[in-house]
C-alpha cells in the first residue's frame, strides 16, 4: 500500500532541457556581475544545476507488516531534514516528529517513517502543507488508529547590515512549529489525551504552546517583507525557467511571486567595488596601526569573537552561515579597535558569492593594516549545500584560518588564541 500510495519517480532531465537550465543559471550569474566565462566556472553552473534539481525519493517494496502489543503510540524522534521553501527557494531546516497508533496490529517499519518523511521534504514545500502532506500519506496508507506529526523548522534571515551586527539575543532565524493530525489525533483541542501522551514521549512540554504561538504569527518566510530591490527581468524568467524545467506549475499561486522573492535574496549578494567602499569606511573612523617590533614584549593579544557571518556560496549558490574571531597584538594601555569595525568588514566580504577560504583571506588581509599587521582569522561556518544536498551531513561545519604578520611564525601566538575560541554550536 505504501509504494501505491507514495511511489515516486526521480525526475530525469532531458538532454534537450539541459542547455536552457543551465544557460538560465548563468543570467543569473552575470546578473550578480560574476564573469561566467572565469575559470572554473563552467563547473560551477554544473553544480548549481544539480544541487537544483533535488530526485524525489521513492518508496519500493516496502511491506505492512504485523505484530503483537497493546496498540499504543509509536513514536519517531527528531527526524532531522531539509526542505525548500516555496516562497523564496531557499533550504530551511526540519526536526520532525512522527507518531501513530497501530490498528488491526498492522505496523510499519519504523525506517519508513522517516522515509516517507523525507519524500515530502525534498520538494518546494510550506512546513503545514508538508505536515499536513505526511500525515495524509501515513493514514492513507498504514491504516492507523490516527497520526500525528509535528515539525520544527527554521529558516534562514534575509541579510542587512542592520542584521549582522546584532546582539547575541537578537533572533536571526525564522521559526514555525507545526502539527497535524488525523484520527485520534484530529482534535487539536487542549485535554485530548492522545496529544498530551505524544507531547509527554517527545519530553517537550513547550511544545504545544510554540505550536500555538506559530499559528498566530502569519507568514514565517522573511522573503513576504516589502522588497527593495530593483529586480532585472531577464533574472525573473531565469528562475521561472528553472521552476518550469523542475516541473513544476508557475500559475499555482504560491509560486507566482517566487522568481522576484528568490531574487530579492540573491541580489544581497551581487558583487559590488568593495576596496572603494571600505577603503572609504575605514580612513573615516580609524587611523591604521603601525606593528612595532621594538615594543612586542608590551603587547597582548586582543580577541574579538563571534561575529556574525552569512554568506552564499558560488559552486552552488546556497547560504552559509556561521561566526568569525579576530585575533591582534594590542599595545598595554590602548583601546581595541570597536567591534562595530570589525563587523562591517566581515559583513561586506559576505555580501557577495563567496567561498570560506577566500573569504577568510580577504577579511584578514583587510583589517590588517587597521590592527598593526599582526592578525589571525578564523571563521567557522555551517553550509547548506553539505546539509540540504548531497551528502547531507547534519550537523557539520567549517573552519578556516588566516594569519598574518607574528601569528604567521608565533606558533605559542596561534595556540594561545585557539585556546580563547568558545565552543561554537551553529
Amino acid at each position: 500500500m505504501l509504494e501505491n500510495t507514495l511511489k515516486v519517480s526521480c525526475m530525469k532531465i532531458g538532454v534537450e532541457e539541459e542547455p536552457e537550465i543551465q544557460a538560465a543559471v548563468r543570467v543569473l550569474l552575470g546578473g550578480l556581475g560574476e564573469d561566467v566565462n572565469r575559470k572554473g566556472y563552467k563547473q560551477n553552473v554544473n553544480d548549481i544545476v544539480e544541487g537544483a534539481l533535488f530526485p524525489e525519493a521513492g518508496l519500493e517494496d516496502d511491506k505492512v507488516g504485523e505484530a503483537g502489543g497493546t496498540g499504543g503510540i509509536v513514536i519517531v524522534r527528531d527526524l532531522n531534514l531539509y526542505s525548500s521553501c516555496e516562497s523564496c527557494l531557499l533550504p530551511f531546516e526540519v526536526k520532525c516528529h512522527v507518531g501513530y497508533v497501530p490498528s488491526r496490529q498492522r505496523v510499519v517499519g519504523l525506517s519508513k517513517l522517516s522515509r516517507v518523511a523525507d519524500v515530502f521534504a525534498k520538494r518546494l514545500q510550506d512546513p503545514q502543507r508538508m505536515a499536513d502532506e505526511i500525515c495524509l500519506a501515513l493514514q492513507c496508507s498504514i491504516e492507523p488508529a490516527g497520526v500525528a506529526v509535528i515539525l520544527e523548522c527554521l529558516h534562514i534571515d534575509f541579510p542587512t547590515l542592520e542584521s549582522t551586527i546584532v546582539g547575541p539575543s537578537q533572533e536571526v532565524w525564522k521559526k514555525a512549529v507545526v502539527s497535524s493530525g488525523s484520527g485520534v489525533f484530529e482534535n487539536k483541542e487542549a485535554g485530548n489525551d492522545m496529544w498530551t501522551e505524544f507531547f509527554g514521549l517527545l519530553k517537550m512540554k513547550s511544545l504545544a504552546d510554540r505550536i500555538q504561538k506559530s499559528m498566530c504569527t502569519g507568514h514565517w518566510c522573511p522573503s513576504q517583507a516589502p522588497s527593495i530591490s530593483v529586480i532585472p527581468p531577464d533574472m525573473v524568467s531565469a528562475v521561472a525557467t528553472i521552476l518550469r524545467t523542475l516541473g513544476e506549475d508557475q500559475l499555482r499561486k504560491e509560486l507566482i511571486g517566487t522568481p522576484a522573492r528568490f531574487l530579492n535574496w540573491l541580489l544581497n549578494f551581487q558583487a559590488r567595488d568593495f576596496k572603494m567602499k571600505l577603503d572609504g569606511f575605514a580612513s573615516k573612523i580609524w587611523e591604521p596601526r603601525k606593528s612595532d617590533g621594538d615594543v612586542k614584549g608590551n603587547m597582548k593579544i586582543h580577541s574579538e569573537l563571534n561575529l556574525p557571518l552569512r554568506s552564499q556560496c558560488e559552486h552552488h549558490l546556497l547560504p552559509f552561515y556561521g561566526v568569525v574571531h579576530v585575533g591582534y597584538f594590542s599595545a598595554a594601555g590602548m583601546n581595541p579597535i570597536g567591534k562595530t569595525i570589525l563587523q562591517s568588514v566581515v559583513h561586506f566580504y559576505g555580501s557577495k558569492l563567496q567561498v570560506q577560504e577566500r573569504l577568510t583571506k580577504q577579511i584578514a588581509e583587510t583589517m590588517a593594516p587597521l590592527l598593526g599587521g599582526d592578525i589571525i582569522v578564523v571563521a567557522e561556518a555551517s553550509h547548506t549545500c553539505m546539509l540540504s544536498r548531497g551528502v547531507e551531513k547534519f550537523g557539520s561545519s567549517t573552519a578556516t584560518i588566516a594569519v598574518l604578520g607574528r601569528f604567521s611564525t608565533d606558533p605559542k601566538a596561534r595556540a594561545l588564541f585557539m585556546e580563547s575560541l568558545p565552543f561554537t554550536e551553529l
